[in-house]
């Protein structure tokens, strides 16, 4: 029987919400950050609203 895989938790640096709101600004969208960052989309959205980063792509 296979073993069940756990989440794997990593800690946002600085570096990683400096990209993340650089990113937002650009309006790249959350997919885009998400693969960027290595860490999943729902992930990467609630940590944006967390610091009242806006993830919307429309102009």
């Amino acid at each position: 029987m296979a073993k069940k895989r756990t989440a794997v938790r990593r800690a946002w640096s600085k570096d990683d919400l400096k990209l993340m709101k650089s990113m937002a600004k650009d309006k790249q969208g959350v997919d885009k950050i998400a693969k960027k960052l290595k860490r999943s989309p729902g992930a990467t959205s609630v940590m944006a609203a967390k610091h009242g980063v806006s993830l919307s792509m429309r102009a």
